[in-house]
């Protein structure tokens, strides 16, 4: 990472959030012994809410993990008279840094982190450095294959746009049309301060032209790096059902977020019961009968 991509990624990493979001950290790690950092993302670093849920990563400590990951969790925290709903992604820190340098199959890490996010805890400079040094590496390995799906000139939100366009087809995620352009537009300048430094970084030279930019890929590195998005595109939707497989199994906190979620979209309420928690699944079809036959009373 060249020193002035890594200036940018700490200054976007160093950005403010809510007490409560400190609360929420502070009760995360407060569980996690193994934790090195925590990445604070999504909808609510955005508009500073407490409503809803909020979106963390903890990167802890372990050599790279294999297999399907993350492991998924949800957490309450009473605070102030309300509660914290937090959705947790777990991993080895290891793992995440291999994940956002495109060292494996998955998109999933470089494309949430090449947008905002925040450095919220780590536990020591070294984490923090070796956290940075991970979202610096997923900003280059978003530019290079924005390089190649976008168009051969264009202005920075093209390539932008064009690459979150691939990334979200490519996913087994139900999205609005016109998402790509939504994520640009909520922060046009930062992302097209960050398309040049992240070619340089990443080898891909580039011209200036009349306000547009043209990445200087050969036609065998277009080809190149193409194919591999091709491979990639290939097996986001199989990976993603592996994952929503394995979350069906290994969801922590599953009743609780589902009951919230049914509450939130249906206004039924659902009991928790000690069964129900700790068999969630078995728990499931039942829940949702007593949800429908409210709903038609």
């Amino acid at each position: 990472m060249t020193a002035d991509l890594a200036a940018f990624v700490e200054r976007s990493l160093d950005r403010p959030v809510p007490d409560f979001v400190r609360a929420a950290v502070g009760a995360l790690v407060a569980e996690d012994g193994r934790a090195l950092a925590v990445l604070f993302y999504g909808s609510n670093l955005r508009t500073g809410s407490a409503d809803g849920v909020l979106d963390f990563y903890v990167l802890r400590e372990g050599p790279v993990e294999r297999g399907i990951w993350p492991r998924v969790g949800y957490r309450e925290l009473p605070h102030e008279g309300g509660v914290l709903r937090m959705k947790l992604a777990t991993m080895p820190l290891a793992t995440f840094a291999r994940a956002a340098a495109a060292r494996t199959i998955d998109t999933t890490i470089w494309t949430r982190f090449v947008q905002p996010a925040a450095l919220v805890w780590s536990r020591d400079r070294q984490a923090a450095e070796r956290t940075r040094a991970a979202v610096g590496a997923a900003g280059v390995s978003a530019a290079r294959f924005a390089a190649a799906l976008g168009p051969e000139r264009g202005q920075a939100e093209d390539y932008w746009r064009a690459l979150f366009a691939e990334t979200y087809a490519a996913e087994f995620r139900v999205e609005r049309r016109g998402r790509s352009d939504t994520i640009v537009a909520h922060d046009p300048d930062r992302y097209a301060r960050l398309l040049p430094l992240a070619w340089t970084a990443g080898g891909v030279g580039f011209a200036t032209d009349d306000g547009m930019l043209v990445p200087a890929l050969s036609p065998a590195e277009r080809a190149s790096l193409r194919r591999a998005w091709g491979r990639r595109r290939r097996a986001g939707k199989p990976l993603n059902l592996l994952r929503l497989a394995r979350a069906a199994f290994t969801f922590d906190g599953a009743a609780r977020y589902g009951a919230w979620k049914i509450e939130r979209h249906t206004g039924v309420a659902v009991e928790i019961t000690p069964w129900r928690e700790r068999h969630p699944l078995l728990a499931a079809p039942g829940v949702l009968w007593r949800v429908w036959r409210a709903g038609k009373a």
